[in-house]
């Protein structure tokens, strides 16, 4: 017979002592946090009937899970990133908020500080024989009017799936530019076609999604921050179509309006004119952004980021 006992004073009260409401010290809003973790955890245990030694396992996991600096990858594989877009998707339209190019998850590999150009940009350092992308678009506004001077902030895998400073084989900041639109809203960025990646397959991530009997692939994509003022922040992405993995994304960022249809081309003119050679990309892409109604809603989310002060 399965005992309940988190529900009785005793139990409530300890709770209260152990998450600080006994005292006038930290932070209210920790404390109440921390006091729900608890109850929460605490029905978990009784009502699935979690043995210690499925408890103490767990907490074996969280170390790893840490120390592999994976707990980013393991929120998105559990849908718990998406959750919070479809959680602002509910708010924005309860506010009246529409339009827009839809927000996508931001995952953990942004860092900030990427070099800035005006107009258009080279993202590759060259030390990669990938395919050469030409990317480019319009960041507009609701009512399709060109925003100039937008902040186009991109980053993206290389041929192998690896992101520049997590992966210490690479420049620099491979792969990972801002560019600042023109008159017109333009943005354009040559770069190589990314890979998509798994999740390491001795990882704390995949070892949770091989027991829920899950993959943990992503298809190709390019990530975006779109910034100006007076407009609303936009963190999104792009999945490339035709990859095997567009419909099926381990971190479930693919969403409809955020496919971007890739071309390749094989003509030799069209290569040359374009200063390459042989088969190159090409990917156009545009952007909406919704008008911000504060001033806060201009800045993206404060969550923690490598080179953050950058």
């Amino acid at each position: 017979m399965t005992l309940n006992i988190s529900h009785t004073a005793e139990v409530q009260q300890f709770f209260e002592e152990a998450s600080g409401f006994l005292n006038d010290q930290g932070s209210p809003r920790l404390k109440a946090v921390v006091r729900r973790i608890l109850q929460d955890t605490a029905k978990i245990i009784e009502d699935l009937e979690v043995t210690p030694d499925e408890f103490w396992k767990a907490v074996d996991y969280l170390n790893r899970l840490g120390g592999r600096n994976e707990a980013g990858l393991l929120v998105a594989g559990l849908g718990l990133e998406h959750y919070l877009d479809l959680l602002q998707d509910a708010q924005d339209e309860q506010a009246g908020l529409t339009g827009g190019t839809p927000r996508t998850i931001e995952g953990p590999l942004y860092v900030a500080g990427a070099p800035i150009a005006q107009g258009e940009t080279r993202m590759d350092d060259g030390s990669e024989a990938g395919t050469v992308m030409f990317l480019q678009g319009v960041v507009r506004d609701t009512e399709g009017k060109p925003v100039a001077n937008a902040v186009v902030d991109l980053w993206h895998a290389n041929t192998q799936g690896n992101y520049s400073y997590f992966d210490k084989s690479q420049s620099e900041y491979n792969l990972r530019r801002r560019i600042i639109t023109d008159a017109e809203g333009r943005y354009r960025a040559r770069s190589i076609v990314p890979s998509g990646y798994g999740c390491a397959p001795d990882g704390p991530t995949q070892e949770v999604l091989d027991q829920l009997g899950r993959h943990g692939q992503r298809p190709a994509h390019i990530h975006f921050f779109i910034s100006a003022p007076g407009y609303r922040h936009l963190t999104t992405q792009i999945n490339l179509a035709g990859d095997k993995y567009l419909w099926d994304d381990f971190a479930y960022a693919t969403r409809e309006g955020l496919v971007g249809d890739i071309r390749f081309v094989e003509a030799a003119e069209a290569a040359r004119a374009r200063g390459v050679d042989g088969r190159f990309a090409e990917v156009d892409f545009d952007f909406q952004l919704q008008n911000a109604p504060a001033p806060a809603a201009e800045q993206r989310s404060n969550r923690p980021r490598a080179l953050q002060q950058a």
